[in-house]
């Protein structure tokens, strides 16, 4: 039997150069938390925020479908394109 996923994923990082563009706020930089989660309509969110802060803002490009079994995989891809940086938006 698979092991169920997470309910939440969640990270922090540094962004890397031109930060993650955001739906609320546009880019974010410096020191970010990341939260992948999968919700009731099955489609998986990403919230934003700056480390430490209450604010939590959309990641452009969430939410997106991501099958059953594969959010942690998909939150590490998040996670790496944020570290990325140049305005990291939600991966296919």
């Amino acid at each position: 039997m698979p092991t169920p996923e997470p309910a939440v994923c969640d990270d922090q990082v540094a962004a890397g150069p031109g930060g993650a563009m955001t739906d609320d706020v546009g880019v974010i930089t410096g020191d970010l938390t990341i939260q992948t989660s999968r919700r009731a309509d099955n489609l998986v969110h990403i919230a934003i925020q700056y480390t430490g802060a209450d604010e939590w803002y959309t990641l452009t490009g969430s939410p997106v479908s991501v099958p059953d079994g594969e959010l942690e995989e998909y939150h590490e891809r998040v996670r790496t394109a944020v570290e990325h940086g140049e305005g990291a938006v939600a991966p296919d």
